[in-house]
């Protein structure tokens, strides 16, 4: 005999329960169209459904846009600015933006201001791994390459990259 009791089923889901849940979602999680979408079927499938009508996730989700919860390009544009500033590049930021359901549209700004922000990204990133300019000594030739790898997977341009891992300790890298 187990020791803990059966868990009782979480009760299935109708209208109501449903909006409360993308309410709290929205309001604790900045998030788009496609993740709400995804977070309302996962608890759609553990839940279930009780209601006589089937769920209308779209309505819902397209309700919660016409009041300002979602917005995918704003969405989009704070994630370019948080990369940025943590320094990863813009096919970091491209990645990110598919993965969460981005439209190319709603993504436009996001990557010009990525695209107008590529210098300050990778300083960013060389400074916070201490990298070329930002390092407290020259690195060894095995080392610059493992430091050019890490820039080329934080998603920055290669000839960008090169120019920081090559910089020696208190060189002065212009943008360009």
């Amino acid at each position: 005999m187990s020791r803990h009791p059966a868990k009782t089923p979480p009760p299935s889901l109708n209208k109501e329960r449903l909006r409360g849940l993308a309410l709290h979602y929205v309001g604790k999680y900045a998030t788009t169209r496609t993740k709400l979408a995804n977070y309302l079927s996962r608890k759609l499938n553990e839940h279930g459904w009780d209601d006589v009508c089937g769920p209308d996730v779209d309505a819902l989700i397209e309700r919660l846009c016409e009041l300002g919860y979602i917005n995918d390009a704003v969405f989009a544009e704070a994630r370019s600015r948080a990369l940025v500033r943590r320094g990863f590049g813009n096919r970091r930021l491209d990645d990110d933006l598919r993965s969460a359901g981005i439209s190319e549209q709603d993504a436009k700004l996001a990557r010009e201001n990525a695209e107008s922000s590529r210098f300050e990204s990778a300083e960013n990133f060389a400074r916070r791994k201490r990298i070329g300019p930002f390092a407290n000594e020259t690195a060894t030739p095995e080392k610059k390459q493992k430091q050019l790898r890490a820039f080329l997977r934080a998603g920055h341009a290669f000839e960008l990259a090169r120019r920081f891992v090559e910089a020696g300790p208190d060189d002065n890298i212009e943008a360009s």
